[in-house]
């Protein structure tokens, strides 16, 4: 069975008319999932919402306010492309709490997990959403990792076509963590660049050009992603999987299938550890969104993408 950590308080997230990250992303994932020929092979499970504190694991107690009254407020923009609604703060706890919850079920059972959660959180630093995201759930589900009997190293891969500057400003203040990202350069938010490998070498980027497909992105996987996590020796890998590096997204300018993501997870299955979390990041196309996860699944569950 593959668990599948997931909730339709997600779609209150309410980003407005014309938003990318919108609620149709999660619908159309969990209804190609849903009605997919291995179906009975997936269990659904309700996340719990995140306690505050675990989520300042991460944030400042003020962030965590300001978030909050906002929605409490009715909602509004905090910066350029990202919003708050009444029922985004309950959406960013479940999320956080989604990805512990995941965290947990695969260190218990040493199998992949799902997290199909929004908002999403890989650019969310510990003072500021940006980016659509609210809360670094990803960080947060590090950090808590981290504190169980046993884990000593914990490694996050980012394959979301936009650098995760904020995993990254959590990442490179722990020397227990680590952080692999392959993402288009340049393009949002700018950072990112290879010559970024924190304080304790604990920072892998590649920067591909736009244009890039699975050739590249295989060649970058086994020369220097792949090289570097199995040097790390994480006891549990997370997964930022965002699907907006495959070809046709509205937001970047990659040559990625829907099969290539699965390609890439049986890959770190195989390479790094079968401790691995997917959680979703970004990705705007809903088509390569169904498929990718349709082709992550399938290998999860002992398939070819």
């Amino acid at each position: 069975m593959l668990p599948i950590y997931y909730s339709d308080v997600f779609l209150k997230h309410d980003t407005g008319a014309f938003h990318p990250e919108r609620p149709a992303r999660l619908q159309s994932i969990v209804k190609t999932l849903r009605s997919a020929p291995f179906a009975d092979q997936l269990e659904w499970r309700d996340p719990p919402a995140a306690a505050l504190g675990e989520i300042e694991r991460v944030h400042s107690p003020q962030h965590i306010q300001s978030v909050m009254e906002l929605a409490a407020a009715g909602g509004g923009r905090i910066e350029a492309d990202t919003f708050v609604s009444c029922g985004s703060f309950e959406a960013a706890r479940l999320a956080v709490g989604a990805w512990i919850a995941g965290s947990e079920q695969v260190l218990q059972t040493s199998q992949p997990a799902f997290v199909l959660c929004r908002p999403p959180g890989h650019h969310a630093e510990p003072e500021q959403a940006m980016g659509f995201c609210l809360f670094s759930n990803a960080a947060i589900a590090a950090l808590w990792a981290l504190e169980q009997p046993g884990i000593e190293r914990v490694a996050i891969f980012d394959w979301d076509v936009h650098h995760g500057n904020g995993t990254q400003a959590v990442v490179e203040r722990y020397p227990q963590l680590a952080y692999a990202s392959i993402h288009q350069f340049p393009l949002y938010p700018g950072t990112g660049s290879a010559s970024e490998t924190g304080r304790y070498g604990n920072i892998c980027n590649v920067p591909l050009p736009a244009g890039s497909d699975w050739s590249v992105y295989n060649s970058a996987l086994h020369n220097t992603i792949l090289p570097f996590l199995q040097k790390f020796q994480p006891d549990l890998l997370l997964i930022s999987a965002g699907f907006d590096c495959a070809k046709g997204d509205p937001l970047a300018g990659m040559l990625l299938e829907p099969e290539d993501f699965g390609r890439m997870a049986q890959l770190c299955l195989k390479e790094v550890t079968r401790k691995t979390l997917f959680g979703l990041e970004g990705g705007y196309d809903l088509n390569n969104l169904a498929q990718g996860w349709l082709s992550l699944a399938r290998v999860c569950l002992g398939g070819e993408p």
